[in-house]
């Protein structure tokens, strides 16, 4: 297990850093020059731009950008936007915003995804597997910023259930409407996923075979069945992880929410590469321990699946 991991390890170092040039090289081939752009429809000063392009880097060349920053980069240091202010601060107040905004989104999609997908799946062909499968359906083919506005109508305007906006992004009831509408999109996969995973399984000579031996049902449900349909659920989750924490920037726009989503959102409008670069960088530095984790949770699943 241990040379697996440090294998694993040693894959991940190429592909972050074709993965970091990439949008390094997608960022700074942007149309539009985002020093003059500071300046609006106001004549630039040509003695004040050049000392910022040399203040920011961009007087040299687009591979000696890319090595500095890299540079940098190991060293700590994400760079500075425009207006000042270090990369790693802004990061740092914006990123434990959106991971409690998908943590709890997370929770959602696989307590209610995993039970109606398992409902579904053990009463598969009947009226319950149909419903499911209408429901998430529904859920799938409805945009996010529909679903987002007509859950904030009728939870927060209507019922006064929940709050419409998150002023404090640490009070769980605030988060709950938002993460609720994060996780619904993945909530239906999930529940289609498992519902599939379940009816499959159902039929397999294991189940049969435990069935013969006369096992409680629940035991044969909540451990034999539960756990080998979980693993092509558990890959899907592993990879829903960076999609929830990248993908926020609608949700957070709807509910007021001042996290990654915002972060990046301004971020591009203002051009600012540094700040871009510096987000994807951590998400993709997430997304690559996601998928070691998720891969050695196999294992534990499945105590077939041995790593050497």
């Amino acid at each position: 297990m241990g040379r697996y991991v440090i294998r694993r390890l040693l894959q991940m170092i190429p592909v972050f850093i074709g993965t970091t040039l990439l949008i390094f090289l997608m960022v700074h081939v942007l149309p539009g020059d985002p020093i003059r752009a500071m300046w609006g429809d106001k004549a630039a000063d040509p003695a004040q731009v050049e000392a910022l392009r040399h203040k920011f880097g961009m007087d040299k060349s687009l591979p000696m950008q890319y090595l500095d920053y890299m540079g940098n980069l190991f060293k700590g240091d994400f760079g500075e936007t425009f207006g000042g202010r270090q990369v790693i601060d802004e990061m740092g107040e914006a990123f434990p915003v959106t991971i409690r905004l998908a943590a709890v989104a997370l929770v959602i999609e696989m307590v209610i995804g995993i039970g109606l997908g398992a409902w579904a799946g053990l009463k598969a062909g009947k009226a319950v597997d149909t419903g499911v499968l209408v429901f998430t359906l529904i859920v799938i083919s409805m945009p996010v910023f529909v679903l987002g506005y007509l859950a904030r109508f009728v939870f927060a305007d209507e019922l006064g259930w929940l709050p419409p906006n998150v002023q404090d992004s640490t009070n769980l009831e605030q988060l709950l409407l938002p993460g609720f509408v994060l996780g619904m999109l993945s909530m239906a996969y999930v529940a289609r996923l498992t519902r599939t995973t379940f009816a499959e399984n159902l039929r397999a000579d294991y189940m049969r075979t435990a069935l013969a031996k006369g096992l409680p049902r629940r035991r044969i449900v909540g451990v034999h069945l539960l756990r080998n349909s979980l693993i092509p659920v558990v890959t899907f989750l592993g990879t829903d992880v960076g999609s929830l924490v990248g993908g926020a920037v609608v949700t957070e726009g709807i509910f007021n929410i001042q996290g990654v989503g915002n972060l990046l959102y301004k971020a591009l409008t203002q051009r600012e590469g540094v700040t871009i670069v510096g987000v994807v960088t951590v998400l993709v530095l997430i997304i690559l321990l996601i998928n070691l984790l998720v891969d050695l949770l196999y294992a534990v699943l499945d105590p077939r699946i041995r790593y050497a």
